[in-house]
């Protein structure tokens, strides 16, 4: 022992213990942070306290005036800037609700501020509102509320003398005018704002930076797990700042900047943070949604796009990461003709690649409820307005907040140049979860597209550190891609990404590469480089089939029952012009196609499909400005038949019999009961373009269409086909004379009304929750009499009281059946309607069994369950159909046909139309008043075929009788029948929905005044013709066409040529489409 006593230790641990050390409480320290930044009993001792190094309120610094715009008045610029303004100030209140004040400000910077590093203009009166240079140039949005409150003064402020910017105060805030603090609730119409702030303030940079290093380290410290070394130096770290900070010591923030980026690097003060070439996860894109109608009219939506992307164009000027996209044609063209100098900076900011127009379709649309042909048009107009205006077209169909994606969407985005679809709403499911972020979403037809889920799950992220962890924790597809977009930015009222989240993603990016454990961010790619990045693997994603079924919303397929009606209506009359106009343009050469004027009607149609237009959702001044605009599109549509009727040869004026004929836009052979008066009807019967009319045939021995109280209270319709007996007002008995079959349900009452109680959880407008079925009450019925008994057509009629301020008076109507022609029981209901909070509905027990219905869509049918078997089938209690709804077995069926109508619900073999809804918020009228609602119940035999998809049509509709010219009379007398110049012969399952004149034809295109110069017009005349099959099944068919045709092309949606059809000499061809396929075709005459 002993041989090493020459050694001695170097070790610097002491020997002696100097002091007790203890663990970190976590969650003390965590609690800390937050009070080291925000407001509070601190503030004043706080960082918050060194955020500013100077502020000048008030006169000689600012100086206020203001004019007040009468009413609801939102007078431009110049408009505004001729008036007399009178003097104002902080403190004073500004109302009421949807006006518009405009101020001048005039800004004299103190000697005392004029050297700063950086000064801002706060102005907070809890409003939107916008600065304009004293020279009417629109420059930055402002939200109020203590959000956006902030434009920087330029260089040019600093010289000591007065300078004048104007601010456009509008009286509402980012969502609109709700009296409290429930957004939803229908807006307050006084409300008053109070101007809080108008100050001149120097920032002190570097604090502000400070701010959001802690902030973000802070984040880091909470939601890291506490198992992690990551989580424990993040928490040390911001112990470490707080610690070295001192008030009123500039030096003390620069030493806590030191610290902090030992966690989240050196570089997080630039751009530059992002150029590490690092294994990406996420991708943040810039956006603002901005619903084009919602919680405030259109009027106001206009004036936040320029506010929204005015502050956008600015933020990428400070920020050369920002790259937003932002949808809606719409939007862009209101820019156009109402912003000038903002719509030249956001086309700087396209050609420089940080703008970037997306989306492909005029209005982020419902899709559930808008016809196929609508679909077609919202992207027709929309890739069209930025092919013009931008020379490139989407590739990705931007949908973030839409109810629901109808099941033929993948293909025709596919045909309107787009293959990639980004929607996250799936996400608010109330029942099940959707279970892919990433995958092949595949339409009816079999076409497909790649669809991104974010999986942050929202399209307004406010990128903060856990929006880019959950960007990665919450994806469902890992196992074949791992990345994904984060889309930040405030939304829904607009304003976009601000730079504190420009500031939180830096550090974010900045953790990611100095610490780790959080996923990488990226800033500077475009969506279509995201997906350019997913392409190359989605041959190995996971495919969904069919819709995507939005398991919430229920109640919109309903709510607003009149904006749904005009909706159906004026697609229906688009249909007529179009078809008609075009067979004018080509028949008389003196008469052009009216091009600018479908234009506008469309673009009114689409416009009133946004995702909160259509479905019912917004308040009631948007609905206000809706029908006026369906009004237009109306007047507009009869002015345009009647210039084509005397072009045709017909005329609206009434007529005898003899001189009347029927207009015909429907491709197959017709045969129906017209209206030549009120007390005479005709047979119109042919396949031309005019049909004949032919005296209905009365025999008073053996009657048409009978009708019988054949005991009391208990009538009997009956024509060749049918028997109807009506028992209490509902229909007990429907027997079918033809097959020998009882079509309702042993002791079942089909047209039966019932009532359910309607509180959903929260959205009044859009939900109606599963257990308002355990409400159902059916409505008794008062005395049926016969109401109309005419050799064409019998019908008894019942009122039915629903409580003391509703009512209705329900027709059930039995025609004469004609040969060859289905015949169908109508119902008619005059609902006279003041209830709070109900749903009413209509049923039908049919003695029809199968554990599927069929519900018209988009181009298509959708089968869905008629069982509870999972929670997927139960939460399809309510669903979306079109023109019909149909349960069939195997050799019959029966189908519901509406006018006006989308909410179905098939339990069952109870088959149910939704009628009226009586929603309080958003708009706390919706719905009342006097409503007329259509519906027929169409027995059939075998399964769903052609008969119903017809029958739908007719029902929708209906011929006409006009007054024809002698030419024509000869013409239809001869049975020429004024031979549709398009037909479509073959398998009945196509059908031929739309017939048009090109897009781009030089003889109807309008004036270039409002082209962009990118969308060459097409020498000569050309035919667009639209068919799809509706059932589901290979057709081939045979197009005849009485025009000179020189060639044929099979063309996508944006009138591309894919490929040449062989003509034959005779002005035939022949088609194909496989199942479910939507085909366009150009005739180039």
């Amino acid at each position: 022992m002993g041989g090493g006593r020459g050694l001695r230790s170097k070790n610097s641990y002491p020997v002696l213990a100097s002091r007790p050390v203890g663990q970190i409480i976590s969650k003390i320290y965590k609690d800390r942070i937050r009070s080291f930044y925000s407001p509070g009993q601190y503030e004043k001792h706080n960082l918050l306290a060194m955020m500013y190094e100077g502020i000048a309120s008030g006169e000689p610094a600012i100086k206020l005036s203001v004019w007040d715009a009468p009413g609801q008045e939102r007078p431009t610029f110049q408009e505004a800037t001729k008036n007399e303004f009178r003097n104002t100030g902080v403190g004073h209140s500004f109302g009421p609700s949807w006006s518009t004040h405009w101020f001048r400000v005039a800004i004299t910077v103190p000697e005392s501020l004029r050297h700063k590093e950086h000064l801002e203009l706060h102005w907070d009166a809890d409003t939107e509102g916008m600065v304009w240079s004293q020279d009417g140039q629109a420059l930055q949005g402002l939200t109020g509320g203590g959000e956006r409150i902030e434009w920087i003064l330029p260089a040019s402020f600093r010289d000591g003398r007065e300078h004048v910017i104007y601010i456009e105060m509008a009286c509402n805030r980012m969502f609109g005018n709700s009296p409290g603090g429930d957004i939803i609730q229908p807006p307050d119409p006084n409300k008053y704002f109070t101007l809080k702030k108008a100050d001149i303030v120097a920032v002190n940079l570097e604090a502000r930076a400070l701010y959001i290093d802690i902030w973000i380290i802070g984040d880091a410290a909470r939601e890291f797990p506490e198992d992690s070394w990551e989580q424990h130096k993040a928490l040390k770290t911001a112990s470490d700042v707080i610690d070295s900070f001192k008030l009123g010591d500039k030096e003390s923030i620069a030493k806590c900047r030191r610290i902090a980026q030992e966690y989240i690097g050196p570089n997080v003060d630039s751009h530059k943070v992002y150029s590490a070439g690092k294994d990406i996860k996420v991708y943040g894109i810039g956006h603002c949604h901005i619903d084009s109608c919602w919680l405030w009219p259109w009027a106001e939506t206009k004036r936040k796009v320029a506010r929204s992307w005015s502050n956008q164009c600015d933020l990428m000027d400070r920020y050369p990461e920002l790259n937003f996209a932002c949808s809606q044609a719409q939007q862009y063209q209101w820019l156009k003709q109402l912003y000038p100098n903002v719509w030249d900076r956001v086309k700087s900011k396209v050609r420089a690649g940080q703008f970037q127009p997306i989306g492909g379709s005029w209005v982020e649309h419902d899709t559930n409820m808008p016809s196929g042909e609508s679909l077609v048009r919202q992207f027709v107009y929309g890739q069209r307005f930025f092919e013009n205006h931008f020379g490139q077209r989407s590739q990705t169909f931007w949908l973030p907040d839409t109810f629901g994606y109808s099941a033929q969407l993948p293909q025709l985005c596919r045909l309107a140049g787009m293959n990639r679809f980004l929607t996250q709403k799936l996400s608010w499911n109330n029942i099940n979860k959707f279970p892919h972020t990433t995958f092949n979403w595949v339409a009816l037809d079999g076409s497909q597209v790649i669809c991104h889920m974010p999986p942050s799950e929202t399209y307004t992220a406010e990128a903060h550190f856990g929006d880019v962890r959950r960007s990665v924790s919450q994806h469902k597809s890992m196992d074949q891609d791992a990345t994904s977009l984060l889309v930040f930015g405030k939304g829904d009222g607009g304003g976009g990404p601000t730079w504190q989240h420009l500031e939180k993603l830096r550090r974010c990016r900045g953790i990611a590469d100095q610490v780790g454990l959080l996923p990488r961010v990226h800033m500077g790619n475009t969506v279509d480089e995201f997906f350019d990045f997913l392409e190359p693997k989605a041959g190995g994603f996971v495919t969904w089939y069919g819709e995507l079924y939005f398991e919430l919303h229920r109640g919109t397929y309903t709510t607003q029952a009149n904006n749904k009606l005009y909706n159906r209506k004026s697609e229906a009359m688009l249909r007529e012009v179009e078809w008609l106009a075009t067979a004018a343009s080509l028949k008389d050469s003196s008469y052009k196609y009216p091009k600018a004027d479908i234009d506008a009607m469309w673009e009114s149609v689409l416009l009133c499909q946004f995702h909160d237009c259509l479905p019912g959702s917004s308040v009631e001044m948007v609905y206000d400005d809706s029908d006026k605009e369906y009004e237009k599109v109306f007047q507009t549509g009869e002015r345009l038949l009647k210039d084509i009727r005397k072009v045709l040869g017909v005329s609206d004026l009434r007529a005898s019999l003899q001189n009347s004929v029927a207009i015909n836009t429907l491709p197959w052979h017709r045969k129906e009961l017209v209206n030549i008066s009120n007390d005479e009807v005709g047979v119109a019967c042919g396949e031309g373009q005019f049909l004949a009319i032919r005296p209905f045939k009365m025999v008073e021995e053996q009657p048409a269409v009978t009708v019988e109280e054949v005991r009391k209270g208990v009538f009997v319709l009956q024509n060749d086909q049918l028997r109807v007996e009506v028992e209490g007002g509902c229909v007990t008995s429907l027997y079918d004379r033809v097959t020998k079959r009882e079509v309702i349900e042993k002791g079942g009452k089909a047209n039966q009304y019932v009532i359910f109680d309607d509180k959903p959880l929260y959205w009044q407008a859009w939900d109606v929750e599963v257990y308002h079925l355990e409400t159902r009450q059916e409505l008794p019925c008062g005395e049926t009499t016969i109401s109309e008994k005419k050799p064409h057509r019998v019908s008894v009629a019942t009122k039915i009281q629903i409580s003391d301020a509703s009512s209705i008076k329900s027709t059930i109507t039995l025609s004469a059946a004609l040969k060859g022609v289905q015949s169908w029981v109508e119902c008619h209901a005059e609902v006279e309607w003041h209830e709070k909070m109900k749903f009413l509905k209509v049923e039908f027990p049919v003695d029809v069994r199968s554990t599927e219905a069929s519900y018209e869509t988009a181009f298509g049918i959708v089968k869905r369950p008629t069982h509870y078997n999972t929670s997927w089938d139960m939460a399809k209690f309510e669903v979306c159909c079109h023109r019909f709804a149909d349960l069939s077995e195997h050799n019959y069926g029966v189908s519901i046909l509406n006018d006006s109508k989308y909410g179905f619900a098939t339990t069952g073999n109870v088959m149910r139309l939704s009628l009226l809804r009586a929603p309080k918020a958003p708009d706390a009228h919706a719905d009342m008043g006097t409503h007329h609602i259509r519906w027929a119940i169409l027995p059939h035999q075998q399964s769903l075929s052609h008969t119903t998809i017809r029958a739908a049509f007719a029902f929708n509709q209906p011929l006409r009788a006009v007054a024809s010219s002698p030419d024509v009379s000869r013409l239809v007398a001869a049975g020429g029948g004024g031979a549709n110049p398009i037909k479509l012969l073959g398998d009945p399952n196509l059908v031929l929905d739309t017939v048009k004149r090109g897009e781009d034809d030089e003889d109807v295109r309008p004036g270039d005044e409002d082209v962009g110069g990118n969308l060459p017009k097409r020498k000569g005349r050309n035919v667009i013709l639209r068919i799809y099959d509706s059932l589901g099944g290979r057709g081939r068919g045979t197009v005849k066409t009485t025009w000179a045709v020189r060639a044929v092309f099979k063309c996508n949606l944006l009138e591309d040529d894919l490929e040449e059809i062989p003509l034959r000499g005779d002005g035939e061809f022949d088609i194909e489409l496989r199942p479910f396929e939507v085909a366009s075709y150009r005739l180039a005459l």
